[in-house]
């Protein structure tokens, strides 16, 4: 049997952001820049898988990188989540929406109450 080959991971944001220890990295970025090894530390995992992640996002845009003495530290680039901003937006109406019949729901209930 011959191995599948894994889909790549780095074609775009939102498959870099599909793996769950990606966005926690992210999380921990919003904060200011980190070098790998306190990443690794907070995420309770090695230092070359939290390198491998780190890779990941940066190819795809969401964290650079800079040289500080003997240090990598790495930061967040929130710019890259645009694509990911702009296609969840698109559901903001049938959340709005769907809150509102939530909201007029509710209000009927206590008003059918007062009426009691």
């Amino acid at each position: 049997m011959v191995p599948m080959a894994r889909a790549a991971t780095t074609s775009d944001v939102f498959n870099a952001i599909a793996e769950p220890r990606r966005r926690e990295i992210l999380v921990l970025l919003r904060a200011g820049e980190r070098p790998v090894g306190e990443l690794a530390r907070e995420l309770g995992m090695a230092q070359p898988g939290a390198s491998k992640h780190l890779r990941v996002l940066r190819e795809v845009g969401l964290v650079r990188d800079r040289k500080a003495g003997k240090q990598r530290l790495y930061g967040l680039d929130a710019r890259g989540l645009r694509p990911v901003h702009e296609w969840a937006g698109g559901f903001e109406q049938f959340w709005s929406e769907s809150f509102d019949r939530l909201d007029a729901y509710v209000q009927g209930l206590k008003q059918t109450r007062k009426e009691e």
